[in-house]
């Protein structure tokens, strides 16, 4: 959230991927050493079949009401009051952004690859059968399909992307351009119209806030094959 406007942008934040899978494995907010641990070893590309439209939900919520000034329920499963700064009434404008009817193939490794902690095999199997429901970034935001592809054998995010199977209905459509994000360092001299930029999109799972910050590289490609 940025002051009352909760945007989105076109790959999944670093946060979003780790609660995603974390869910899947069954985490919850208080494990945040998982969490953490989890965080730090996620590396993805992302590539953006079908960028669909921003839609942006306007919400209000009015905080004057008695079960909102006194009490209110946390992600830790704990009664929490509302005090300082925060314990204001009135009503409140949100406005909530989102993707719909998009499509975005990300492909995912872990590093460094530990057996102390999930692997690519116990990731597998959770998205395959989740300790819970998913949901994309929101609870509200529940995939159409089942979210796992499969296991591909790849030198590089690049070459993963390339070779990542398009949705049947968007078959016969590899001539076309496709915009990608990959992680820093994954820059080759065939991408020229490639462009680092930086990026705020870890979470600090004990204090519950973003932070951090990591460089991305935007470029387009062709696939492999329809």
């Amino acid at each position: 959230m940025i002051d009352n406007n909760g945007v989105v942008q076109r790959w999944p934040a670093q946060s979003l991927m780790t609660g995603l899978i974390g869910n899947s494995l069954g985490y919850d907010h208080s494990e945040s050493e998982k969490l953490t641990t989890l965080q730090s070893r996620l590396r993805f590309a992302t590539r953006c079949d079908v960028v669909g439209e921003v839609m942006i939900d306007y919400q209000t919520v009015d905080l004057g009401q008695s079960f909102m000034s006194e009490t209110g329920w946390t992600t830790w499963g704990a009664v929490e009051e509302r005090k300082g700064g925060s314990a204001k009434t009135g009503t409140h404008i949100r406005y909530k952004h989102y993707f719909v009817d998009s499509v975005f193939t990300v492909a995912l490794s872990l590093i460094p690859s530990d057996p102390h902690f999930p692997t690519l095999d116990t990731i597998e199997e959770s998205l395959m059968e989740p300790s819970r429901p998913l949901f994309i970034g929101r609870k509200c935001c529940i995939p159409s399909v089942p979210i796992l592809l499969g296991k591909i054998s790849a030198n590089s995010f690049l070459e993963a992307l390339r070779k990542a199977p398009l949705l049947q209905r968007l078959k016969g459509k590899s001539d076309f351009l496709y915009e990608i994000y990959l992680p820093s360092g994954e820059y080759t001299a065939e991408l020229e119209s490639a462009h680092e930029f930086s990026v705020t999109d870890e979470r600090d799972w004990i204090n519950q806030i973003h932070t951090g910050r990591r460089l991305m590289t935007q470029a387009f490609i062709k696939l492999s094959d329809g």
